[in-house]
Formats: C-alpha cells, sequence, structure tokens
C-alpha cells in the first residue's frame, strides 16, 4: 500500500494540475481499481482535472463485474486488493475476451512482479509512487491502442467477429484466447474487413508510444496471430506497399 508520503505527494502534484483545462483533452473513460481511499481520491480529481471520466472500484471481484458490464477506454489496476487479487482480476478478464488495456498501478515494484503482470496481460505498469504527468502519458498511449475505425457496430468476417461493447472476438461461439498485441492487430484489422490496414498504423496501434520497439515487431505479431487464426480458415493476408487485410476461407 501507498504511505501517506506518497499520498502527501500526490495531492500536491495535485494542486499544481489543477487549472488544466479539460476542454483541450479527448475525454477518456477511466476505471479506477484501488482500495486505498486517500489514493482513490487523489488520482479521481487529478484524473478529472485531466479531462478524463473515472469510476471507482476498491474490490476485486466488484471491479471484474464492472469492467464486463461496462468495459471503459482504459483499466487502471493494482495489485493488492480485497476479494479477489488484482492479477486474478486481470488473468480471469483476459479469459473472458475482455481486450481493455490495462494499467497495473502498484507498490509492488520488482522486476519479478513486472514480468508476471505483462505476462498475465496487462499492457503497462507503473510503481508507486509516479509522476501524473508521466501517468496521463501512459494512459493516453495506451487508449490510442484501442483501434478507432467508424460506429460502434460489431465487426466481424469468416466466423470471427469482434464485440466492440466488450472487446471479445470470437470464433463462432468460441472467444479466441489471444495477447493483447494480438487483440490489437485484430481489432484493427476486423474494424475494415475486406480492407488493406497499412503497416504504419498497425504498429501505432499494437506499440504507442513504445519508442524503443524496432518497426519490424509487427511482423512477429502478424505471424503469431496468424498461426491462431489458423483452425478458423481466415487468412491475414500481405499486400506489399499496401499493408494487411483479413480475407474469410473458401
Amino acid at each position: 500500500m501507498v504511505g501517506p508520503a506518497a499520498v502527501k505527494r500526490l495531492s500536491g502534484r495535485i494542486r499544481e494540475s489543477a487549472n488544466v483545462d479539460s476542454a483541450m483533452v479527448e475525454a477518456m473513460k477511466v476505471l479506477l481499481v484501488e482500495d486505498d481511499p486517500s489514493m482513490q481520491t487523489a488520482l479521481k480529481r487529478a484524473l478529472q482535472n485531466r479531462g478524463m471520466d473515472v469510476a471507482l472500484c476498491s474490490d476485486g471481484r466488484q471491479a471484474l463485474e464492472r469492467w464486463k458490464g461496462a468495459p471503459p477506454d482504459v483499466v487502471m489496476l493494482d495489485l493488492t486488493l480485497p476479494g479477489m487479487d488484482g492479477l486474478l482480476v486481470l488473468e480471469e478478464a483476459r479469459r473472458s475476451g475482455l481486450a481493455t488495456p490495462v494499467l497495473i498501478l502498484t507498490a509492488r515494484g520488482t522486476v519479478g512482479d513486472r514480468i508476471i503482470g505483462l505476462n498475465t496481460g496487462a499492457d503497462d505498469y507503473l510503481p508507486k509512487p509516479f509522476d501524473l504527468d508521466e501517468l496521463e502519458a501512459r494512459l493516453r498511449a495506451r487508449n490510442r491502442r484501442r483501434p478507432s475505425a467508424g460506429p460502434a457496430a460489431d465487426s466481424g468476417i469468416g466466423g470471427l467477429h469482434w464485440d466492440r461493447q466488450s472487446g471479445a472476438i470470437h470464433w463462432r461461439d468460441e472467444i479466441l484466447e489471444l495477447a493483447p498485441r494480438e487483440a490489437a492487430l485484430l481489432q484493427a484489422l476486423l474494424a475494415r474487413p475486406g480492407h488493406a490496414v497499412p503497416k504504419e498504423r498497425l504498429f501505432e496501434l499494437v506499440f504507442p508510444g513504445e519508442t524503443e520497439v524496432q518497426y519490424e515487431a509487427i511482423e512477429v505479431v502478424v505471424y503469431r496471430l496468424r498461426k491462431k487464426l489458423g483452425p478458423t480458415g481466415v487468412k491475414l493476408v500481405t499486400l506489399r506497399g499496401l499493408g494487411y487485410l483479413l480475407k474469410a476461407g473458401e
């Protein structure tokens, strides 16, 4: 848990950022899963001052139900929670097909903890205490990984179906088990079924704000996704100079 000194520093940062013009930033729905009341209050006020819509939850099981019922744009998830540990919440969410970007926010800051969290399905990891400007930048980077294409109607091709409300991708009646980057890539392609999506755009969606990642890394995600799409019959086709597209099987 975060001590009083960390909360005091955070509260000071909030006062510094209180005059941020919320009209200048894009609204974002954030689900904050945190059981420390002081941290809840401080973070909610700070993020609201920065133009975000913040929902609070302090219990792991309740957070999972709320996440399933009304998926936010980004989830900020603490690991030490009553009712259900944060890693179990994340594991169950991914198993249920929830592809919402997740930023783990916790006092557990060891390399081992970060690796476990990322392998479980988290998209990013920020140890406490932290800088509010960095937190905002990471949240907006996570939100940009969500494909923004067209109306909120569901998309599908060749038996693949993307439920945009929950973020889950189904093949027939089964949820596809995908890593977060694979899900981001497939969602981007399902947003425009039958149309090529440029490689540059896919890289932005799959690796948002990650300047140290090599451009060729998108090809690794494509390779892994192709293998998982094999049983569905849907082809992930490369169009030289144009990008990638999905094509229904014969």
